[in-house]
């Protein structure tokens, strides 16, 4: 018997449930049709407002935090794995290894340190901010339809009233509910006025709190982190001194002249000058002219007014260790694509332009159709008029004071190696 009254309880709250629907599906209809007011509140809507507004932000906000941190764990492995490099390329007999091996470890605690802090003092955090707010948005569902029932009920009281032909049992019953629907609502929304308005205004401290936490936490690991690169800094300070005769600079590409370009350029330069070797200049850290590497040019048998096929150019003494170069010829190109940009035609830029580039290292030109350069020149990069005169590496330009100086590209167009500079536009 107890089960049978247990499921006739059950029975009875499906039923009551489905009226329930039922009314508030009918109560909305007529709403939205316009045969039935609806309890307005515009005070408690702005309210809502804004918490779907703050729940949109906080959202955003937890979603780009945990891709602050995806990035952080991806950068300590990066990290990791370029100290590991460090480590194996670093020979055991060099001086500061110990040192190297400390700096690493460090590095590697640092990383780790940062992002559990992250977690702990921000991530986590914003998700007990975020927690409080799946209840509050059941509670507003909740309490929206507690209206429509309150409205149903006062619509179904303000009808028996209006009959015809009264029911005072009815009338009675219907009051009892709609008492009962009324304090139901108000309980919910009282509550919900005062709470929306309080996590409303809340957001601001815990933005600013969230935020100082993670500017104080990245402040602190970069200073940190400049101080163990200050060590491995002054470790390789240590081990370039002591292997210094081996100082790395920036060298342009050989220069491959072509026949044609050689022609060209002995009919550029009046003195009949001979032909200068081919170079592969190298500024070293001071600036000063760089050696100038041994190249040996190949021709194929020409008229007997030319140089003499195949003669090796002569040698300066910094020259003899370096291997030569026979010649080749390659696609025009600018920055590793083929040459093919349309020219400009603007008046204040030479004809053909392609685009700008700005000096990086100073370059000693060894050769009279080659463009000195110092660090910070702005070059306006302009084609070969032959694109088989172009060297792989190689650029013709013309610095943009020159070219503002004298508009002429004849007397101030000159070729320089690609590697020295940077584009600019």
């Amino acid at each position: 018997m107890a089960e049978l009254g247990s499921k006739g309880v059950t029975a009875g709250k499906i039923a009551s449930n489905v009226q329930k629907k039922l009314t508030r599906a009918q109560e909305k209809v007529l709403q939205k049709l316009g045969k039935a007011d609806e309890t307005k509140d515009e005070q408690f809507e702005q309210c809502v407002q804004n918490f779907n507004k703050q729940l949109t932000e906080g959202t955003r906000l937890q979603k780009d935090l945990r891709t602050y941190l995806a990035s952080v764990k991806a950068m300590h492995e990066a990290s990791k794995k370029l100290t590991e490099c460090l480590q194996e390329v670093y020979e055991p007999d060099w001086p500061g290894r110990e040192e190297t091996n400390k700096i690493a470890e460090n590095n590697d605690l640092l990383w780790m340190d940062y992002h559990q802090k992250l977690v702990d003092q921000a991530l986590l955090t914003m998700d007990t901010y975020l927690g409080q707010f799946p209840d509050i948005k059941s509670r507003i569902a909740k309490r929206g339809r507690k209206l429509v029932d309150y409205d149903s009920a006062r619509h179904h009281y303000e009808s028996l009233q209006t009959a015809k032909k009264k029911d005072e049992a009815k009338i009675a019953k219907a009051e009892e509910e709609l008492i009962k629907a009324q304090k139901v609502f108000e309980e919910m929304n009282v509550d919900l006025q005062e709470e929306l308005p309080s996590l409303w205004n809340s957001r601001v401290g815990f933005y600013v709190n969230t935020f100082q936490s993670i500017a104080g936490l990245e402040e602190n690991f970069h200073k940190e982190m400049s101080k163990l690169n200050q060590n491995l800094n002054d470790v390789l300070v240590s081990l370039e001194k002591q292997h210094g005769s081996n100082t790395f600079t920036v060298k342009a590409q050989p220069r491959k002249k072509t026949k044609l370009f050689s022609r060209l350029r002995r009919k550029k330069n009046s003195d009949n000058a001979p032909t200068k070797g081919n170079k592969s200049p190298s500024p070293p850290p001071d600036g000063s002219p760089a050696g100038t590497p041994e190249i040996k040019v190949n021709h194929e048998p020409e008229p007997a007014s030319l140089d003499t096929p195949g003669a090796a150019i002569p040698k300066s003494p910094s020259q003899s260790s370096l291997p030569a170069v026979v010649v080749e010829t390659f696609p025009a190109t600018v920055n590793g694509t083929v040459e093919g940009s349309a020219p400009s035609k603007r008046s204040d830029l030479p004809p053909g332009f392609l685009f700008k580039v700005q000096a990086q290292h100073d370059y000693t030109a060894t050769d009279s159709d080659e463009l000195q350069l110092k660090a910070g020149d702005v070059v306006l990069v302009i084609p070969f008029e032959n694109p088989e005169e172009q060297d792989e590496g190689w650029l013709m330009g013309v610095k943009e004071s020159d070219w503002h100086q004298h508009k002429e590209l004849e007397k101030c167009r000159g070729v320089f190696p690609e590697n020295f500079t940077e584009k600019v536009q």
